[in-house]
């Protein structure tokens, strides 16, 4: 996790941008006492949208939670894509 100001962010923009998309760096900017803003990369945003989504209901929740106990107990199986 990356921190700094705004003043060194402006200074700086392109190089903590390419951070943040590269290295799916989180950046936080601060803006002064208890007030800062969070960069994240798009990647990284959309992947958090997905989990929300997965475990917005109850149903999804209980699917990955038993897809999960199966997977520690070993009764999981792979299957090779059809290309």
């Amino acid at each position: 996790m990356l921190t700094t100001s705004i003043s060194d962010f402006r200074k700086d923009i392109k190089k903590y941008l390419d951070q943040v998309a590269k290295d799916f760096e989180t950046l936080i900017i601060n803006r002064g006492k208890d007030n800062g803003v969070v960069v994240i990369s798009l990647d990284e945003y959309n992947s958090l949208c997905t989990t929300r989504h997965e475990l917005s209901s109850a149903k999804n929740e209980e699917r990955l939670d038993s897809a999960i106990v199966k997977l520690k107990k070993g009764e999981s199986f792979t299957k090779d894509l059809i290309e």
